[in-house]
């Protein structure tokens, strides 16, 4: 088997969470190159002042990506948040889902905002008609992102990789657009992201915790540390078996 490591890839690794703490404790590792939030992250983290919360983010990370998304169901109020949003740095990418509750597709307002100079995250997507839509929005305008998520589509059965491989390939075609992987559930997502050719993956801290160990071990050792834990743990446990008598054993 192929031994990747941390340094040999390509993928900038960006920390999903909204925690402030952990946010910190990430931004520590130079690997992370940005953070992802969004409204489930910020309830989980306890925020209610929105933009205290995000400028101080902000203040704190100054010189790497932060997206934060808009939270209104109202295509004009999702606009105007986006505007204010983007006001709180240089460095702030504005999350926009690709439909509101109802599935009313935001394509045309992401194209304006974008060609505002808004760094646009389109997120929520799950099909290839929509990555088309929104790459097609945001080519040539601001630097913007589009948010697959690949995780969510494994969860259910679905196979992403056709659909995250379309989506690098339209990405890579525009000078402004980039794909992040999303909904990563598993340190292995990396190195498929890397593979594909994808930009950017992010993922929770306890999955990005675990890269710096890629490729440290073969899997002979980690076999050997396989059995050496079941049989410390049974040592432990106190575990005992009387074996039957082997009546032939005798013979």
């Amino acid at each position: 088997m192929d031994r990747i490591r941390l340094a040999d890839l390509a993928v900038k690794l960006f920390t999903d969470g909204a925690d402030k703490a952990q946010i910190l404790d990430m931004a520590a590792h130079g690997w992370v190159k940005g953070f992802t939030t969004n409204p489930s992250l910020l309830k989980k983290a306890g925020v209610t002042d929105y933009e205290a919360y995000g400028r101080e983010i902000v203040a704190a990370v100054p010189d790497r990506h932060i997206s934060f998304e808009v939270f209104s169901d109202d295509i004009p109020e999702m606009v105007a948040q986006a505007r204010t949003i983007a006001t709180w740095g240089p460095n702030v990418y504005v999350k926009l889902p690709v439909t509101t509750t109802r599935g009313e597709p935001l394509y045309e307002a992401v194209r304006a905002l974008a060609r505002e100079g808004v760094k646009v995250n389109v997120t929520a997507i799950f099909t290839a008609e929509q990555v088309a839509r929104a790459v097609d929005a945001l080519a040539g305008g601001a630097p913007a992102c589009v948010s697959v998520f690949a995780g969510r589509l494994a969860d259910v059965g679905y196979d992403y990789r056709p659909l995250m491989q379309d989506a690098v390939r339209r990405a890579r075609a525009t000078a402004n657009v980039e794909i992040i992987w999303a909904s990563t559930r598993e340190v292995f997502n990396v190195v498929e992201a890397d593979r594909m050719g994808c930009h950017i993956i992010t993922a929770p801290a306890d999955v990005l915790k675990k890269l710096p160990a890629l490729g440290s071990k073969s899997p002979d050792e980690l076999s050997l540390d396989a059995v050496r834990a079941f049989r410390a743990d049974a040592l432990a446990a106190g575990l005992s078996l009387s074996p039957a008598r082997d009546s032939h054993a005798a013979e």
